[in-house]
């Protein structure tokens, strides 16, 4: 078994790595960007090693530094987690040129199964099913035009060929909105996968996500530990997941698992993966391999016992998988709430910033996996989760009822987040009948009845500032160090800590100082997110109507679509493609048209 492992990630799963290494009596070794100093896995783990500077996602991916750092901490095999490295063949190959175990699967079974047009050919000719469509890259739209119309028509799905997790879908209904379906999804696959190319599948307009875990080990076991329903999502990415999948009964799922573990033999896998499928009408399809472990593994967990982590870092030392496919049995119902710092309200509009109060539910049959904490930031640099909230009953309905309680528990003041949207969504007759909700998440007026109140403004003579603790981090030649300083407290000896430890002190504001207001006119369209301004689809003087499409903001790692509020005339266009944004940033002013004479 190896003696100490580098987790190669950040946030709630490499805490959740870290875990799994505390139980197997492994050492842990945490790498952080410059933004994550403070950040729960850093102080978590037994050791911790800078990996930046440069801006804070890049950091994660500099494949050098992370074998550097396993070469210095003496670390013998590094564990990607999920996102970032977790599905780079080439980081795969680099770790076993560099003779360190990478934990997962091999650089072959990634190479496979993460181009998902070679994925497709191979499951096909495997015998597995697959969604009708291409297993070719389409490398034009006028290509695209012509193979829809020969063989698959309208609507369509167009597909980044390493795409995953929601990145790079996008949906033609019709033959006009082709082209910006095409282009969506090539630019989406560049940016996140470095691979612009595209295939197309017949679009399902509501199937039903079901996915199948898998776990092998490097003698030729394969088992599968059933199946979770991921139906409701915003984006093609996912909010709720729930094991055992309502709509499947046990002669499907022995017929889906089939299909999961063959898929998994066809390319020699090892360790954790995931099978995703699309179940429409009793007929499953083939979607994508997702090689690595999924967000969503812990309601599986939950249902079957069996810790899907461990046996991946098992599986990778060579050890053989700890369960028979006989010994997997699910017992009750699981659903997982992804709490994400979005505002439902704007359409699920990334709402980063600094967390107040913090307090997690707890009580029976309730987990919670986070890397936050009092005073933590969730930044617009990385994914917008905060957490995810699992709970566990005998049935469906009890693990509703624990859920809304659960939910109802959790405390998170000053960050927007997706608590009001889960207790509303899981109280609905939709809901309790298992169906996918897709005209719920659609719904944008159903979604407005789920805003925030605006905050009360502090009291303009409150002279109590926060308190501190005398807490601080050294770093001695990019290695973390926590240092305790004992002495009396003086002004300014505060630092604001990231994700967990406590705020800075809240400067005083001058007596007599008036209220900044951040907000303009009707006329005025102002960010409801920070961000990047990644495409600006109009220009000054253009008249638009109420609802058209005026800029896409690249936030937390999503394109956010941002139209007019109103009709009329671009009065004012004060941005630039390229450019940072700030929440409450003028993006336009749209002077309403003159009256009818």
């Amino acid at each position: 078994m190896f003696k100490k492992i580098l987790i190669a990630n950040r946030g709630e799963i490499a805490v959740r790595v870290i875990r799994a290494c505390e139980e197997m009596g492994i050492a842990s070794v945490a790498v952080y960007s410059e933004l994550d100093r403070e950040a729960i896995h850093v102080q978590r783990a037994d050791e911790a090693y800078l990996i930046g500077p440069g801006p804070a996602a890049e950091s994660y991916l500099v494949v050098d530094k992370i074998l550097e750092v396993a070469k210095e901490s003496g670390a013998d095999a590094i564990h990607p987690g999920y996102g970032f490295l977790a599905e780079n063949a080439a980081f795969a190959a680099a770790c076993e040129k560099a003779g360190v175990t990478f934990i997962g699967p091999p650089a072959s079974a990634i190479d496979a199964m993460g181009s998902k047009t070679a994925a497709r050919e191979l499951m096909q000719k495997a015998g597995v099913p697959i969604v009708p469509g291409t297993t070719e890259p389409v490398a034009t739209v006028a290509d695209a035009r012509t193979i829809i119309d020969a063989t698959i028509g309208y609507p369509v799905a167009i597909k980044a060929a390493g795409g995953g997790g929601g990145k790079g879908f996008r949906v033609a209904l019709t033959a006009d909105e082709l082209e910006d379906a095409f282009d969506g999804a090539a630019r989406e696959g560049e940016k996140f996968f470095s691979d612009p190319t595209v295939y197309i599948e017949r679009y399902l307009p509501d199937p039903r996500h079901v996915e199948v875990q898998v776990l092998a080990d490097r003698h030729g076991a394969v088992i599968h530990l059933g199946e979770r329903d991921c139906s409701v999502q915003r984006r093609h990415q996912k909010l709720i997941e729930e094991s055992p999948a309502p709509a499947v009964d046990a002669q499907l799922r022995a017929r889906i698992g089939r299909i999961a573990t063959d898929a998994a033999a066809a390319v020699d896998y090892v360790g954790a993966g995931t099978i995703e499928g699309l179940l429409q009408d009793g007929e499953y399809f083939f979607l994508e391999m997702n090689t690595r472990v999924q967000v969503e593994h812990c309601v599986t967990e939950m249902t079957t016992g069996i810790d899907i982590v461990r046996e991946g870092i098992r599986a990778a030392a060579g050890e053989p998988l700890a369960y028979a496919q006989e010994d997997v049995v699910l017992r009750g119902h699981a659903i997982e709430c992804r709490i994400n710092a979005e505002d439902a309200a704007r359409n699920f509009a990334p709402a980063p910033g600094r967390i107040g109060a913090y307090r997690e539910p707890s009580g029976p049959g309730v987990r919670v996996d986070s890397g936050v904490g009092p005073g933590g930031e969730v930044s617009p640099m990385y994914d917008p989760m905060v957490a995810k909230l699992i709970v566990w009953d005998s049935d469906r309905a009890s693990a509703t009822a624990r859920m809304l309680r659960a939910l109802a528990e959790y405390e998170i003041t000053e960050l927007k987040t997706l608590i009001p949207f889960h207790a509303a969504l899981l109280a609905t007759e939709q809901w309790a009948n298992a169906e996918t909700c897709r005209d719920l998440v659609e719904d944008r007026r159903w979604l407005k009845t789920l805003a925030f109140p605006k905050p009360e403004a502090p009291a303009e003579d409150d002279e109590e500032a926060a308190k501190v603790e005398q807490a601080y981090t050294v770093e001695v030649s990019g290695r973390r160090f926590d240092v305790t300083v004992i002495g009396p407290a003086y002004a300014g000896a505060g630092v604001a800590l990231a994700n967990g430890s406590a705020p800075a002190a809240a400067p005083r504001k001058a007596r007599g100082e008036r209220k900044r207001s951040s907000g303009g006119g009707a006329d005025t369209l102002p960010s409801p997110m920070q961000g990047n301004m990644w495409r600006v689809r109009v220009r000054q003087g253009d008249t638009v109507e109420e609802g058209q499409l005026l800029c896409i903001i690249e936030a937390m790692k999503m394109e956010n679509e941002i139209t007019a509020h109103k009709a009329g005339t671009i009065a004012e266009l004060p941005i630039t493609e390229g450019a940072a944004i700030s929440a409450g940033d003028t993006i336009a002013v749209i002077a309403s048209p003159p009256a009818a004479q």
